[in-house]
């Protein structure tokens, strides 16, 4: 589904330029749930930035469900952002003056779908992540938790292949991060691939899957063993 190879990343800090990510490899494959960890300056959020399709790299190759993306003008950049990717970010990017139904649907009215079927489709979605009730609500009248979920709900309303999810419990706590985390399981569960940025151990370890970044190389890679209650 996502694979990199040999992927480089720069930026101009006035005279010099600041090498971001030097040489990474990563393939992740339909239906993985991976976690990317890293401190701040790790280079994890241009990983995603470059995988969302937000930026581009200056070396190496990255394929999407099996296409070579290369020389994406932001027009082509968008069409395929819209058909295959879903995101969630931890400041959860909500229109304020959109309800929750309304906020949830806005990727379907660039998709051109017409305003009865989206408003259909949003509100299943929103039922999905069990905020059927909360449809006609604004975002100053939700939870963060809440938020998130209609976050969720938004990134899966055109059904992606894979949803991003930048930091999706940063601003949430303990409890409403498990709620988080639970919901995006049953996501992958379904057989979706998520894509989760994380500096936070808790986190990573509800994935099946945590990549290490330092320093803008990958330091490790290793499978989650679930943990078995008894």
């Amino acid at each position: 589904m996502i694979k990199i190879k040999g992927l480089h990343k720069s930026y101009p800090m006035g005279k010099d330029s600041l090498h971001v990510l030097k040489g990474l490899d990563l393939h992740i494959k339909e239906g993985e749930f991976v976690s990317i960890m890293g401190s701040s300056g790790s280079g994890k959020s241009t990983l995603l930035n470059i995988v969302g399709l937000l930026d581009i790299h200056d070396e190496g190759e990255y394929h999407l469900n099996g296409q070579l993306i290369e020389k994406l003008d932001e027009k082509k950049a968008a069409i395929l952002r819209n058909k295959f990717l879903g995101f969630v970010f931890q400041s959860f990017n909500l229109i304020s003056y959109k309800s929750a139904i309304e906020n949830v649907a806005l990727p379907l009215y660039y998709a051109g779908v017409s305003r009865k079927e989206r408003l259909k489709t949003a509100m299943d979605y929103l039922d999905k992540v069990g905020l059927k009730e909360w449809a006609n609500h604004l975002p100053n009248e939700l939870s963060g938790g809440q938020k998130q979920r209609v976050a969720i709900a938004r990134a899966l309303v055109t059904k992606p292949k894979v949803v991003l999810a930048d930091e999706p419990t940063g601003a949430l706590d303990s409890t409403t991060t498990d709620s988080v985390m639970d919901l995006l399981k049953e996501i992958n569960d379904e057989g979706m691939t998520v894509f989760v940025i994380t500096h936070e151990e808790e986190v990573a370890e509800q994935t099946k899957r945590v990549v290490r970044l330092k320093d803008g190389v990958i330091i490790s890679d290793e499978v989650i063993t679930p943990k078995v209650t008894v």
